[in-house]
């Protein structure tokens, strides 16, 4: 990347790597809506380590949580890009989902963090989220996990409830009660994982779609509810699928969320 890139030129797959179906006008309508919601005197970035951590840690300075707004008291969603755990490609694989998400009145946000050290610093998004939520105007209550690709496999480990515990040591906040997951080759799976949706494309060279479908029949068959949509010829990183044959698995995803709450 040079400084002189245009936004179409910095939305391709040159620059995000592995991704597929990238579209300049999303990036510039996610550009303009966190600048009208920062004119606006709104917060759009929450660091979530303190001032002694990162004195202590450096690489945790820039980790944080993206905000794109949502209704007051609604559930909140925590997107997470993939990258193959070698950078985060928010601008289109959290940030669009992230802006989608408030269309439907819940709060989103997307996280930005440490490739070499992402499940922490999810784990610590979530309490965040858990600690904030009176300041921040969300409810605590029927979140869910969202990821595509490396992000994925970070959603569905904090998903699951052992894992959760594990990674914040904390019984007080609450397992996802969804997760929603895009075109990861992620296999694992135990009684304590959360309610799944996933989806992929049958042209996705580094995801299978049979290993996802194989993964939630099992969870399937341990009595937890999933939801599996597979897209005829579509490759790896298409995000919110816009102009292609997935466009609308969102609607369908947010009503699988939307099924699970209490």
């Amino acid at each position: 990347m040079t400084e002189d890139m245009s936004l179409a030129e910095v939305s391709s797959s040159r620059v995000f790597v592995w991704y597929n179906n990238i579209q300049p006008e999303k990036t510039v309508e996610v550009i303009n809506h966190l600048k009208s919601r920062g004119m606006n005197g709104q917060r759009i970035f929450y660091p979530i380590y303190e001032e002694e951590e990162i004195a202590a840690d450096p690489s945790k300075a820039d980790t944080g949580l993206f905000s794109f707004g949502g209704e007051a008291s609604k559930p909140f969603a925590i997107m997470n890009a993939g990258g193959g755990f070698s950078y985060v490609g928010a601008m289109h694989d959290s940030f669009p989902h992230a802006l989608e998400v408030t269309n439907y009145g819940y709060n989103g946000f997307a996280l930005i963090y440490r490739p070499d050290d992402a499940y922490a610093d999810l784990a610590r998004g979530i309490e965040y989220l858990h600690d904030h939520a009176e300041e921040l105007k969300v409810s605590t209550a029927d979140y869910s996990l969202w990821g595509g690709s490396a992000g994925a496999r970070m959603a569905a480990t904090l998903g699951n409830a052992d894992s959760l515990f594990r990674l914040t040591g904390r019984r007080d906040i609450p397992q996802a009660t969804a997760v929603v997951m895009q075109y990861t080759g992620y296999s694992a799976y135990s009684p304590t994982d959360a309610p799944t949706y996933a989806n992929v494309g049958t042209n996705d060279g580094i995801a299978s779609w049979k290993t996802m479908e194989s993964r939630l029949k099992r969870l399937e068959a341990l009595g937890i509810a999933t939801e599996f949509q597979v897209y005829e010829g579509l490759s790896h990183g298409f995000g919110l699928g816009t102009d292609t044959v997935a466009e609308g698995w969102f609607d369908d995803a947010i009503a699988f969320w939307e099924e699970q709450m209490k």
